[in-house]
């Protein structure tokens, strides 16, 4: 039986790589994780609770996943201005994928 062939451009728009182009990066899926399991999150709590990451590299993967309407930016007018990042209802459909993720990386 002949495989089917797939070229660049049909590549290029396959679910599969939009998704996981989507959430890859290093800190992505431990974003994904706080959000998902504990909720709306200030910047500067998000960034403490996350070892390592710098401001700059969680700020672009926030935005990066803010221009992919996973997550959801939502500033307050106060002094200081509070940032608060949470899931969209996209993101939250993520939920069972990064379970079965999480269960597959356990096993």
């Amino acid at each position: 039986m002949d495989k089917p062939a797939m070229d660049y451009k049909d590549f290029e728009n396959c679910g599969l790589k939009k998704a996981l182009t989507m959430l890859s990066g290093k800190w992505k899926p431990m974003i994904l994780h706080y959000l998902f399991h504990y909720g709306e999150f200030r910047f500067n709590d998000l960034w403490r609770s996350m070892p390592r990451v710098s401001k700059i590299v969680l700020a672009d993967h926030l935005r990066q996943m803010e221009s992919k309407g996973i997550i959801k930016r939502r500033e307050t007018n106060g002094f200081p201005p509070e940032v608060n990042y949470a899931l969209t209802e996209k993101g939250k459909s993520l939920g069972p994928i990064l379970a079965a993720l999480e269960k597959f990386g356990n096993n």
